[in-house]
């Protein structure tokens, strides 16, 4: 029989999300016998080193930081089940390399991040960050500098056509929009057309949208690919959305088009540095909403994070593949398989 599975909770829990997973992670763990939770030690500079994962068969991870420098000499350690879907912190080569796998949470976030970005749309379109403003300062609707506006007859746009933009769409169907488009060579036309979803080059997308979600991962193909001739291309009435990461945006770019009025607003969640800096000339803008990458942390998400996060961990204990795997050519590999073969005999 194979020992006892050891789990380790990475230490951005403790600060990030303390209070968020634990009662999830008990109810969770009810019954279960032969897996082990504990705590991770402080890594330093929030970068996992080989020391602490070599004493784990996985890891619960939140966002610390896994380099290739991680993985050097590490034997043991068979998964990190991140609780969430983003992995632009993972180096996914040197974690295949060292015959580790990925798993992500596609299930736990796909409703949330959907009404988030649902929430921006509906906040920038009815001017709500100044009819919100007027009331406190003693003033009424005649002071109002813009009417707002409905979403019937409008474009909405995504960015990408994955699990989330697939949700959002499936969502929005019934608010009157006339037409939904989306830009992601790696689909298919015919899975975007079951949603009644137009596939676009990036240029219809951002030239005909009226608002434009951000819905891909961060990746060396991604970063940066929306800049100022994104930005120009859209129309001066048009919203920009993102709740993915926010390194895919050129947040220079971003803050230009703001403060010239090349578009009419956005809705922010992600930051090329998060927190920003309090110098942030985007924080000085009144045709931006912000919110601190948590717009979409409800107790629904935080729950199901934890739960799918353990049935990835509960599978690769069983020596089954989990069903959030990422990197799946791990799994033909000789040194990995011979961790599943020891969890079982």
């Amino acid at each position: 029989m194979p020992g006892v599975f050891r789990v380790g909770i990475t230490p951005d829990f403790y600060t990030d999300a303390k209070g968020r997973y634990e009662q999830a992670l008990e109810q969770k763990l009810a019954g279960i016998s032969g897996i082990e939770f504990v705590p991770m030690p402080p890594q330093p500079d929030k970068t996992a080193t080989p020391e602490a994962l070599d004493q784990l068969d996985a890891v619960f991870a939140l966002a610390l930081t896994f380099t290739g420098s991680s993985f050097q000499g590490v034997e043991r350690l068979a998964l990190i089940a991140r609780w969430g879907v983003g992995y632009d912190m993972i180096d996914v080569r040197a974690l295949t390399e060292a015959n580790v796998l990925l798993a992500i949470t596609p299930n736990a976030v796909r409703r949330p991040v959907a009404e988030a970005i649902l929430t921006f749309i509906f906040a920038l379109s009815k001017n709500l960050m100044e009819q919100n403003r007027l009331v406190r300062e003693g003033k009424w609707r005649a002071h109002l500098s813009r009417l707002g506006s409905c979403m019937a007859g409008k474009t909405l746009g995504s960015l990408g056509f994955g699990n989330i933009a697939r949700e959002l769409f499936r969502l929005a169907s019934s608010l009157g929009f006339a037409r939904f488009i989306a830009h992601d060579p790696n689909v298919d036309a015919k899975a975007a057309a079951a949603l009644n979803v137009e596939l676009v080059s990036m240029e219809e997308l951002f030239g005909h949208s009226d608002y434009v979600a951000v819905n891909c991962f961060l990746s060396d193909q991604t970063r940066g690919l929306v800049g100022e001739e994104q930005f120009r291309r859209m129309k001066p009435t048009a919203y920009f959305i993102n709740t993915a990461r926010g390194p895919i945006v050129r947040q220079d770019a971003l803050t230009k088009a703001l403060q010239e009025g090349w578009i009419a607003g956005a809705g922010i969640d992600v930051f090329d540095k998060e927190p920003p800096d309090p110098d942030d000339p985007l924080l000085r803008l009144d045709n931006l909403l912000l919110s601190p990458h948590g717009l979409a942390w409800t107790e629904e998400i935080a729950r199901d994070n934890t739960w799918e996060a353990c049935e990835n961990i509960f599978a690769l204990a069983r020596g089954e593949t989990p069903h959030g795997a990422v990197n799946r050519e791990v799994l033909e590999r000789p040194g990995f398989q011979k961790k599943l073969e020891r969890r079982r005999k």
